[in-house]
């Protein structure tokens, strides 16, 4: 008798959650964008912020970057806007992207605890390849540590290139 109760009480349950679903060809509310949000801080000093397309989130990112590294951050940011005029900007993975439209995303940056990592998603086309591997057989990297001089030159030229490449397509 008791497990005939128990269906009786999931079927009832079924039938509810089926009354507050929303009709088929019902409008689904607009997503209004949040408004400025603290910036958290994940483990590493990564900092979270909410995927998105534009400037707006990766000037975020970069904000939230803690000490050095934010500095780090806006270096290559402009680097990047200064070598690649057309560039797109997003948030994807919690990390900022930069690619070519219908291209796809040529480099990522990620912070962590000791270095921000610069990743070339096509790197092993590029000349002098990048000094950091991948399990991706593409994928290159490079790490600043604190205190690293940027070879803003050797950056300028990488980034160039791997923007003429075919990039990586992410969702």
């Amino acid at each position: 008798m008791k497990p005939a109760a128990k269906v009786k009480n999931t079927a009832k349950k079924r039938a509810t959650k089926a009354k507050s679903l929303p009709k088929t060809g019902a409008k689904a509310k607009p997503i209004k964008p949040r408004k400025a949000e603290k910036v958290t801080i994940l483990s590493g000093g990564n900092p979270r912020i909410a995927k998105a397309d534009g400037d707006a989130p990766v000037q975020a990112y970069i904000g939230g970057m803690p000490g050095w590294k934010r500095d780090v951050g806006k270096r290559l940011d402009a680097l990047i806007v200064r070598n690649v005029p057309n560039v797109r900007k997003a948030v994807k993975w919690n990390s900022p992207f930069y690619g070519i439209e219908s291209q796809g995303w040529f480099v990522g940056i990620h912070v962590f605890t000791r270095s921000v990592k610069v990743a070339f998603f096509s790197g092993a086309s590029l000349r002098p390849v990048p000094p950091g591997a991948s399990k991706s057989k593409d994928t290159r990297y490079i790490d600043i540590h604190e205190g690293d001089e940027l070879d803003e030159a050797q950056l300028a030229n990488w980034v160039k290139q791997a923007a003429a490449l075919p990039g990586f397509l992410a969702p």
